[in-house]
Order: structure tokens, then sequence, then C-alpha cells
């Protein structure tokens, strides 16, 4: 779509405001608007941003970094080709935006920028990712200072379907308005919790799409009275919240499912194995931008169904990447892997590209992941010494471990590159020192209803 698209279709639809939205470094989603007035200029200008909002935590304490303080600009210049007016709320509309510096070349601590980064990357060595956001989420009232789930359904129950159904009814209305197709939905195990998946697209997409399903579900169950959280753990005694991220890689064409081998026992060619590799060298660190939160790691822990070791295995819901079995008749277009150590505390952006980052990596040295790292089995029932012996490590425990990781992985610091990861890692050390000094409720309670 170009811009005198975009001016056209805000014009005809009625809309007032054009909110230009980006995610920044502590997975907040953020932006700012223009008046239908000012639209055509703010396509070609953008919308002013101080360079401190990426050295901003999730508290809204700047934090100290080089280069990110009161003095400085860079540009909000949209993606007119993200355009969309918002079917909750038709007076407006959304474009995802990157993050431009004055002499219009890309700032290099935008997120969205390092994922375009890391898909040229995958296209230099022939590949096209195809990805997916797998989200869970809590519909919940307020009562008093307190949130409580909406109901006390159980798991797959058409009790909880039907608690929710009012919200999901206008919910998928609304994504399918937006270009996003909705392929399952469910009541899932927790008190509350909802999982709807939409269909996979190019890594962009599937990054931006994420920001577009994050805000509609917000803003639908803010229309019928309840509260959508996506926290990781919203509540200390119920499952937490996991974002999924299935992926592949096509041909350049987009027709042919490189994963994709009918020869092998899992189905699996010789460049997913270099992805799965890959990906579990780089797991302890990647989780650091995966499940970036304090509140992640009540969740990523064993026996929660989001895996807490570096593993892969078919069908294994507790192995960190998982080998989903193939679809009758679609055998080919069905083959990806599931990355289960992930949230929405994310910035889609950074966790997809630091995923893209870490399997080229294991492409690029034909890494294979070892023998000893396929379990068919739940890996917590393995003994300290079996998984020693199988070369199994456990995830980081907490932020603090994840940071560290993070710090000593030169593949990923390098894709981030030194702007980017150092505004990064200033985050994400700011919320371990916060959340480390006060309790639980203070954790749970600032992080409901920030994602």
């Amino acid at each position: 779509m170009d811009q005198a698209e975009v001016l056209q279709r805000a014009r005809e639809a009625g809309v007032q405001l054009v909110f230009f939205l980006y995610c920044d470094n502590g997975g907040i989603i953020r932006g700012k608007s223009t008046h239908i007035s000012g639209l055509e200029s703010r396509l070609n200008t953008g919308i002013g941003l101080t360079v401190a909002m990426q050295a901003m935590s999730d508290m809204d304490m700047l934090q100290s970094v080089e280069g990110m303080g009161p003095v400085g600009e860079i540009r909000l210049v949209p993606d007119p080709n993200t355009f969309t007016v918002l079917p909750y709320n038709p007076k407006r509309a959304v474009m995802l935006a990157d993050m431009v510096r004055l002499d219009r070349s890309p700032w290099e601590a935008c997120p969205r920028t390092f994922l375009k980064r890391m898909i040229a990357r995958a296209a230099d060595a022939g590949l096209t990712i195809q990805a997916a956001f797998e989200p869970e989420w809590t519909l919940a009232v307020k009562e008093g200072d307190s949130f409580v789930p909406c109901d006390d359904s159980l798991c797959f129950s058409s009790v909880g379907a039907t608690t929710a159904q009012g919200v999901i009814d206008d919910l998928v209305s609304s994504l399918d308005a937006q270009g996003l197709q909705v392929e399952q939905y469910y009541p899932e195990l927790g008190h509350g919790q909802q999982e709807l998946t939409i269909r996979h697209s190019d890594a962009l997409r599937a990054a931006d799409n994420q920001i577009l399903y994050r805000e509609t579900v917000r803003n639908v169950a803010w229309q019928h009275g309840f509260y959508a959280s996506f926290a990781p753990k919203p509540f200390a005694d119920q499952a937490g919240n996991g974002c999924h991220i299935h992926f592949s890689a096509w041909d350049q064409a987009g027709e042919r499912n490189l994963f994709f081998e009918p020869q092998d026992a899992l189905n699996l060619s010789g460049i997913a194995y270099n992805f799965i590799g890959g990906v579990l060298e780089h797991l302890p660190g990647l989780v650091a931008l995966t499940c970036p939160s304090v509140n992640s790691y009540r969740r990523l822990a064993p026996g929660s169904w989001s895996s807490a070791f570096v593993c892969y295995g078919p069908d294994n819901r507790e192995a960190a990447l998982r080998v989903p079995s193939l679809f009758w008749g679609d055998e080919m277009a069905s083959s990806n892997l599931e990355l289960k150590p992930s949230d929405s505390s994310a910035n889609p952006y950074l966790a997809l590209g630091g995923l893209i980052a870490a399997g080229l990596d294991g492409v690029d040295r034909g890494l294979q992941p070892a023998e000893g790292l396929r379990v068919d089995v739940d890996p917590a029932t393995l003994s300290a010494d079996q998984l020693a012996a199988r070369g199994i490590q456990r995830l980081p425990s907490n932020l603090g471990e994840a940071i560290a990781a993070l710090e000593n992985d030169r593949v990923l610091l390098d894709a981030l590159a030194p702007t980017l990861a150092g505004s990064y890692l200033a985050i994400r050390r700011a919320d371990r020192d916060l959340f480390s000094n006060n309790d639980t409720a203070f954790e749970l309670k600032h992080h409901f209803y920030k994602f």
C-alpha cells in the first residue's frame, strides 16, 4: 500500500486519529498519533520521539545509557503496508513504525529494524522465514485494587468458552477485519485463561501481527468490562501465559518448506537440524529476549509445560524446541519448529530476530544437535546424573541468570549490535534490580496490565 492509498482509506473510513506504534526495549507497546489533517505530512516527516524512550524501563524510569538522554531526537516513520482502521474504534487507525535518524538512516536502537536485518541475513542464505506467535492471555475483572480471573472453568471447557463468548466473538470479528486470520480458539488451563491463534506469515508481518493482536485483545476485552493480561504469570497459583513461536524456513519463492524431509524419522531436513543446533546452543542467552521479564521466570520452571531445559523432541511440550507432528495431507507446508520458552512480555521483533540469528548461526556452522538432546520424556523426570550425561542444561531460573548468559553470547550481541544491545541490557538490569528489592505482590501488580 502506498501513501496515497493510506490517505484515501483513512478519509473514506472517517478516521480522526492515526497512531504510529512501536514496541520498546521493555516489551511495552507505545506510540504517538496524528490527526487526519496532518497525516499526509506525517507520512513523509514522521513524528518526533526523544531518543531517551529506548532507555526507559517498563516502570518509566530512565536508565543511564550513552546517547539516550534529554538531548537528541529520532522520528517514528510509519510503514504504509501496516495501515489498518481499528474495527473496535473506527475513528482511529494504526500503523507500525520504524525508528529513523534525522538523516533518514535507520536508528541502531530500533527493534523492528533489527528484525529486518535478520530477515535480510536469512535471505542471503536463501531462506525465507515464516513464523507465528501463539499467545495465551488471562481475562480478568477488577475487584477493589485486585484483579481476579473472569471464571474458574477447566481446560478446554465449554463452560469457559461460554463465559468468554462475548469477548471472543467480537475479538474474532476484529481480527478478521484487520486481516489477521484466526485459526483456533479454546479456554486454556488457568482460570480465565484464553488461547486464540492466528495464521503464520512472513517474519516481519508475524511480529507486526503480535503487536496488533495484543492491542486488539486488550481493547475488545476493555469494551466488555474485562481486563486482558498477557503477563507471563499474572496469578501465582495459576498456569502461566506463554507465547510460543512457531517458525519454518522456505525457499525464496515461498513454494518449498526447507525444514521438510519425508525420509527423516522426524520429517526434518538438514537445515532444520542446523536451526535446532543453533537455537539450543544460544538458548540460555536467547531467553533474555524471549522471556525478558522478572515475571517470566515464575512460568519458566519444570513441570509448567514451558520447558526449563535445553533439549528438543517430537511433540514434547516440555522440550524447549518441540517438533510438531504434521497435518495429514499437508505434510510439507505444516513442517515447523516450536520454541516453548517465550512469552508476551517480549518485544516480538527482538524475540524473533534473536531466534533467527541463533538458527542462522547453526546453519552457517553446520551445527547438529547432540544425540542426547533429543528427549522423548519430560526432562524434569530425568535425574541430575542423567541430564548431565546427555548434556542437557537447565535454562536460567531467573532474569539475572538470563542477562548474564546474553552478556556472554557474542553471536546474539553482535546480531543486536552495540547500541541496541547496550540499551536493552540496561532496561533488563533495571527490572532485575527493581523487582528483586520488592515482594511478590509488587511484582504481580506491576506486570499484570503492562503486557
